[in-house]
């Protein structure tokens, strides 16, 4: 287990601006129903040890049967080269993310930071930058977050850690 002080404060940073952009725009797009960045990820998401961890709170929360389909979903990730990717957490039938309260530091950022003047979010966010309708956001830093993150250790891909060393996640999922 790591020391997850450094990862609560990024997400309680994170949270606050994602907060302030929501509460000056009560119409933001990303929200719940809203999964078009869960199925069209540019790559297989990226995990440091620390969001690892947090990320098996949520997944020891899962049925056996739910986690057998992501272990599905991953093996053919892992055997794919196609862009772009669906997460393989993502409940497609609801749209839902099963481990929201646990999921990384991308996920929380999407749609609310840019990254050297490059919009971090979707093609409707950048369509409303495009006709200057989000001029008076004030943008997170996606930079600042990506050297927190840094710090965290190295990120590897989350189908290597669900394969891992011990042969899968860490687990006693529920019935």
């Amino acid at each position: 287990m790591h020391n997850d002080k450094p990862l609560h404060q990024l997400h309680a940073e994170i949270d606050g601006r994602v907060d302030a952009i929501r509460a000056e725009r009560a119409d933001w797009l990303c929200g719940k129903g809203c999964d078009s960045c869960c199925r069209r990820l540019a790559d297989i998401p990226r995990l440091t040890a620390a969001e690892w961890d947090l990320l098996q709170d949520g997944l020891k929360q899962m049925t056996a049967a739910r986690l057998e389909d992501i272990d599905r979903k991953i093996a053919a990730l892992a055997g794919t080269h196609t862009r772009p990717v669906v997460c393989p957490l993502l409940d497609e039938a609801s749209g839902a993310c099963p481990v929201y309260a646990q999921r990384p530091v991308a996920c929380r950022t999407y749609g609310f930071y840019v990254q050297r003047e490059l919009g971090l979010y979707c093609s409707d966010i950048e369509s409303q930058v495009a006709e200057g309708m989000l001029s008076d956001v004030v943008w997170g830093n996606h930079d600042a977050i990506d050297q927190q993150l840094a710090g965290l250790g190295d990120g590897r891909p989350l189908t290597e850690w669900w394969r891992g060393e011990t042969g899968g996640i860490r687990r006693s999922p529920a019935a």
